[in-house]
């Protein structure tokens, strides 16, 4: 037997395990076209509830709604038996569906029972749960008469309700003959039975009006029930009394509950006071998340019930008297519920699958299969199907294998119906998705090319790249089970016409996906954050990068919200860039640029903070007075965004300049309660002012005036001295004290002094100024000085003695014996025989010597005469001195005087000297004349020779990129300022340095280089020596010209910069040719014409003999040129009409024929472009183009003359 049993489990066991490894069910997708081909078994979509209550006044309508094709007919059955809908005529069923109307006239009740619809096409029947009608009933409440019910103040009292059975039963509660509710409490509360408890009764609440009441649902009707009438006897002292349970009764009860519903337990206690109910469940804490106590503490409600929610629930009332506990023990049991409901089975032909059906509940549900309504026990029998308890196997489907199943797992709580349908089907392969798809991806990213299929039986689906190879998949590519195609890093490669094959027994589909593979969308310049003041213009850079045929969009968001865009807003976007103007703080906050495609975007955020100046501190207070001190304190403002640094306190007093306002101190940021040192007689005010990075915020408003008193003065007036303006005085000076410096009114300054070294009394006197001119005093005489302050309350300190002199006079001796020595080219020593201190008559201040250039020893070089100066500080017995800077072979002349501080002595002797002859400067200019074959040099001797020129140094060398050639020289003699040199290629250049030379050696050196090419000018290449920092401006270049400049070094010739050209701009603005005017050649014309008239008048005058002089002259012969009088008349009867025009030449046969004209060649590198001044080493020169027009052909001109006789 036991064998026998295990035998059986393995069977099972290896079959299940079997069926696992056969192909899955087709799923069919929900295409219209492969749905409204598919033949499909019914399917119950829409079904009315298994407990329907109904309203008695409405229509019945029992629902049944159900797909399939064939599209499915419908049946009912009632009470299990077969429910002819046709021969009642208040029922009708509604077209192409099972639903029944039943109309509301006559007895509704009739039509009470247990409805189930069946739905049935050529493939199988569905049905639907057994539905039992009700209809609703709220019957009204029995008639009787409630006696008045009289009870003791303080004892228990229960007011039954007992509403009338109704369907569904009625909601009940308690309200009085004002239509006012039952005012409830944890005294008087209303039971779940709808019972009203009084846990006791007081006198208050003896009442005629207790009336329950019974709301119905479905009739939306209330039933009133006759009021209890409640009379109560007071007593003088209620006797307190220990908790008894109006409900539940006894110690212990128990519950059942179904799984999944509400649990309601209920605790309701009598006594005196009034108990209080708590509750607890044995084993453990109450499920707080589910549990909800209610009712004042008496009802525990537990939603959605589950086997957790077993076990014993303890309620416990309690007085002061004592306290009673009640049990319950909750059981749940459960409906059937589904584990695995069973689901529709699509199977091509000879394919295998399975139901299966798993329910569970308590106790457990038992498993019954139909097969089209009808128990399958009782059905034909299948051979390709077997029943294995919650399983059917089916092997190797046919066409006739297609049916609909039911499965019905129940218990002695409920049932649970299900319907799954065996579909057998057979179907080409049919392509899904869209026709000839275009996917753009990017590059790099993970790529799924879809092709969606269906067949029957389920195809085999390829891929093919362009037509060629096999199928795709493995390395670079995986082909999912649904057609879908992987390419884990689209390439550029990748790009091309993918074709995907689906094929089956029946036949075969395919369809192409086109694929471009893009270059990502990136933001390669990202906005970056900033802080910035407010006021300032604040740019978010966002420099996009993006595949060439994918439009991009670049959008900016504010902390994730979009902004807007006007042309007068203060925002302003390009492509690469977000600009905010004037920024304010509410522009602070997070930046985002959102560069975007049709496949793929980037983004990139920055943060904008607003800094500001910091708002002004606020609520000053004063305290802690003292009689030179105040404590200020302040409360901060905002920092906006930028940390304050420091405090600043002002004061205002208005007693000295009132109004206006002077700085005390200056504070850490971290203080905000100072002490405050502070001076007497003052009436002060505060004010604060808070210092951030961005600047001062305005100032705080003033705190309250706080008066100090007064006291002697405690400083000392500043700045005192004294000199003499004249020689017989002394001027005494000294700083005004500061106002808060005062300490007291009427002040006033003690000043004293007294001759030095002399027992003399102090001279003293009093006075508000600051200042006092002592008269009568001997020439540059010390003085001993002193001063202090006093006022009304007293003496201040007495500064310390300062020595102060009287004026000065003029020297009264002048430096003798003043000669040279040691002469060379630009310096020479100075010796001179010194002053007595006595005759200086004041303080020394320098020996100064006066010289000047008075002539070269050159003849003819005209010299600056101008007379320099300069100062010797000396108090040697023998002094001496240096003069430099002096021109060489030039004669000088000086003098010298001793100064003080005010005046110069008389002069010394006068010395005249030489200097020597030295290297001379540099050439006034050298110019290159480059030509096609010839390089001409031209230069001028120097501005300074210093000296007799004995020739000129020319060194040169060839120039290529960086390296530099042999260097050449060449001499000549002081008379030769020209060298012409051959070029031995065209293209050769040379860099040339210039130096001219005395008897003492060559000095300053002129380096010139030679231009490229001969077309990059006539002229030459032109250096000038720098001896500062950029910027340098370039003076003299000719205007509408083109440059080449470069920078080198003088001293490395391969330490060089690029060339860089560049044009000067034109002198004048190019005005538009008048020739080529409209009404200018209109103007013309109508001159010609007019010219014309005028000449046929003059013909025909002349024709009759006459003259057309301004004035005729009858005794002057005919001469063969034209004649002009002083009045300006002409003589038009001369030979003068045949006379070629001006600028025309006659030819050979008597014609006129035009003048041949060229252009003038300008500017063949010649001189004058711009003078030198000897910072120059050369001259800037440029070639303009010449143009050339020759008239080598002649044209004829007939006169008007001329044309005149022609037509005569």
């Amino acid at each position: 037997m036991w064998t026998q049993r295990r035998w059986a489990a393995l069977a099972v066991l290896s079959i299940i395990s079997l069926l696992s490894e056969e192909a899955a069910a087709i799923e069919v997708p929900l295409d219209p076209k492969i749905q409204q081909e598919l033949k499909q078994p019914p399917t119950i979509v829409k079904q009315s509830l298994k407990d329907y209550i109904v309203d008695p006044r409405d229509n019945i309508i029992i629902e049944c709604e159900a797909k399939g094709n064939p599209v499915p007919t419908f049946q009912w059955r009632r009470n299990g038996k077969f429910f002819n809908v046709g021969k009642d005529p208040r029922v009708t069923m509604r077209s192409r569906s099972g639903t029944l109307e039943i109309r509301s006239s006559g007895k509704p009740e009739d039509y009470e029972g247990e409805y189930q619809c069946f739905a049935s096409n050529n493939l199988g029947t569905a049905i639907s749960n057994k539905i039992l009608l009700r209809v609703s009933k709220s019957p009204l409440w029995p008639k009787e008469v409630l006696e008045p019910v009289t009870v003791r103040e303080g004892s228990p009292l229960v007011l039954a309700c007992n509403p009338p059975p109704g369907l569904p039963p009625p909601e009940t509660f308690w309200m009085d003959s004002f239509i006012m509710p039952i005012a409830q409490d944890r005294r008087v509360s209303m039971g779940l039975n709808g019972d009203l408890f009084f846990s006791n009764v007081l006198a208050k609440d003896a009442k005629t009006d207790y009336s329950c009441n019974a709301r119905f649902e479905f009739t939306h009707t209330i039933q009133q029930k006759n009021p209890y009438t409640l009379k109560v006897q007071t007593m003088r002292n209620i006797p307190e009394t220990q908790p008894t349970f109006l409900s539940p009764t006894g110690l212990s009860s128990t519950k059942m509950v179904l799984r999944g519903e509400e649990l309601l337990l209920e605790c309701i206690a009598a006594g005196v006071p009034t108990p209080t109910i708590t509750w607890s469940k044995r084993g453990g804490d109450l499920p707080t998340k589910k549990v909800r106590i209610g009712n004042f503490e008496k009802t525990l409600r537990i939603l959605n019930v589950s086997e957790e929610d077993i076990g014993s629930y303890t309620c416990m009332a309690s007085n002061r008297i004592g306290s009673i506990r009640h049990t319950v023990e909750v059981q749940v049991k459960a409906a059937p519920f589904w584990l695995e409901k069973p689901i529709n089975l699509v199977l091509a032909p000879d394919e295998s699958g399975r139901l299966v059906c798993r329910a569970n509940g308590s106790p457990k549900p038992t498993i019954q299969w139909l097969v089209n309504g009808e128990p399958i026990e009782s059905s034909l029998p299948n051979p390709n199907r077997r029943v294995l308890d919650d399983t059917i196997i089916f092997e190797t489907v046919q066409f006739e294998s297609s049916a609909v199943y039911q499965c019905n797992a129940s218990n002695e709580h409920g049932y649970l119906l299900a319907n799954a349908f065996v579909s057998v089907l057979d179907m080409a392969p049919r392509m899904l998705g869209p026709k000839n798809q275009l996917i753009k991806v990017i590059e790099n990213n993970r790529t799924f090319l879809e092709c969606p299929f269906f067949g029957s039986p389920l195809p085999l689906l390829r891929w093919f790249k362009n037509g060629l190879g096999s199928g795709l998949d493995g390395g670079h590519y995986r082909l999912y089970h649904n057609g879908t195609l992987e390419i884990k890093q689209a390439r550029t490669e990748d790009q091309g016409t993918y074709t995907c094959v689906a094929s089956n027994i029946l036949g075969k589909m395919e369809n192409q996906v086109r694929l471009e593979v893009k270059e990502p969308t990136r933001i390669v310049r990202a906005p970056e954050h900033k802080t910035e003041p407010r006021g300032t213009t604040v740019r978010f850079d966002c420099r996009v990068k993006h595949d060439p045929s994918l439009p991009a969009t670049v959008t900016w968001l504010k902390d994730e919200k979009p902004l807007s865009f006007s042309w007068i807003g203060r925002l302003k976007k390009d492509d690469e860039s977000l600009t905010i103007y004037n920024v304010n703080p509410d522009d602070g906050g997070t930046y985002t640029c959102t560069a975007k495609t049709e496949i793929d975007e980037d983004t990139a955020s920055a943060r904008l903070t607003v800094t500001g100046r910091p708002d002004p501190p606020q609520d000053l207070e004063l305290s802690d007075p003292s009689a030179r001190s105040v404590r200020l304190t302040w409360v901060p403002g905002n920092e906006n965004n930028s940390p304050v640094t420091h405090f600043l306190v002002q004061f205002e007093e208005d007693r000295w300049e009132p109004g206006k306002w002077q700085n005390l101190s200056i504070y850490d940021w971290n203080l905000n309660s100072v002490n405050l040192q502070l001076s007497p007689f003052v009436n002060y005010q505060f004010r604060v002012i808070a210092i951030n990075a961005v600047g001062q915020s305005q100032p705080s408003h003033p705190s309250a005036r706080y008066q100090t008193s007064g006291a002697p003065p405690d400083v000392v007036p500043s700045g005192l001295k004294g000199w003499g303006s004249k020689k017989n005085n002394m001027e005494i000076t000294w700083q005004a004290m500061q106002n808060t410096e005062r300490n007291g009114p009427n002040l006033r300054y003690v000043l004293s002094w007294r001759r030095k070294d002399t027992e003399e009394e102090w001279n003293n006197i009093t006075t508000a100024k600051t200042k006092h001119v002592v008269h009568n005093t001997d020439t540059y005489v010390p003085y001993e000085i002193k001063i202090q302050a006093v006022n009304d309350f007293g003496h201040g300190p007495e500064s310390n003695m300062v020595i102060g002199y009287s004026g000065e006079d003029k020297p009264s001796a002048a430096p003798t014996d003043l000669r040279v020595s040691k002469i060379n080219s630009t310096k020479v020593n100075i010796h001179w025989e010194p002053v007595e201190q006595s005759s200086v008559n004041g303080e020394f201040k320098e020996y100064k010597l006066y010289y000047w250039r008075e002539a070269s020893l050159i003849k003819g070089l005209k010299v600056n005469k101008t007379k320099l100066q300069k100062g010797f500080f000396t108090t040697a017995e023998h002094p001496s001195g240096i003069l430099t800077e002096l021109y060489p072979y030039s004669k000088y002349k000086m003098y010298m005087v001793v100064a003080n501080r005010e005046h110069e002595g008389p002069q010394s002797n006068t010395v005249e000297f030489y200097t020597k002859e030295g290297e001379p400067g540099a050439p006034k200019y050298f110019r290159i004349l480059r030509h096609t074959d010839v390089v001409h040099l031209k230069w001028d001797k120097p501005l300074e020779p210093n000296g007799v020129l004995i020739g000129y140094t020319l060194q040169y060398h060839t120039v290529n990129g960086t390296q530099a050639g042999e260097r050449k020289v060449q001499s000549f003699p002081p008379n030769v300022t020209e060298y012409v040199m051959n070029l031995p290629h065209r293209f050769t250049r040379f860099k040339f340095f210039l130096a001219a030379r005395t008897q003492v050696g060559a000095g300053e050196v002129y380096a010139v280089e030679s231009p490229h090419f001969t077309n990059e000018g006539n002229g030459s290449m032109t250096s000038i020596q720098v001896n500062q920092q950029p910027h340098i401006k370039l003076a003299g270049l000719v205007a509408g010209a083109k440059y080449r400049l470069r920078v080198y070094s003088h001293e490395h010739n391969s330490i060089s910069s690029d060339y860089v050209t560049f044009e000067t701009g034109r002198a004048y603005k190019e005005q538009e040719d008048i020739a080529t005017q409209g009404w200018f050649i209109g103007l013309m014309c109508a001159v010609a014409l007019l010219v014309l008239i005028l000449l046929i008048v003059c013909f025909i005058k002349r024709s009759r003999g006459g003259k057309y002089p301004v004035r005729e002259k009858k005794d002057l012969p005919l001469d063969p040129v034209d004649h002009k009088d002083q009045d300006g008349s002409f003589d038009y009867h001369s030979d003068e009409d045949n006379k070629p025009l001006q600028g025309s030449q006659t030819s050979l046969d008597g014609n006129v024929k035009e003048s041949d004209d060229s252009l003038v060649d300008y500017g063949e590198g010649g001189d004058g472009q711009f003078n030198e001044d000897g910072s120059f080493i050369g001259q800037y020169t440029v070639k303009k183009d010449k143009e050339e027009t020759e008239g080598n052909e002649s044209s004829e001109a007939t006169s008007p003359v001329n044309a005149i006789y022609s037509l005569a």
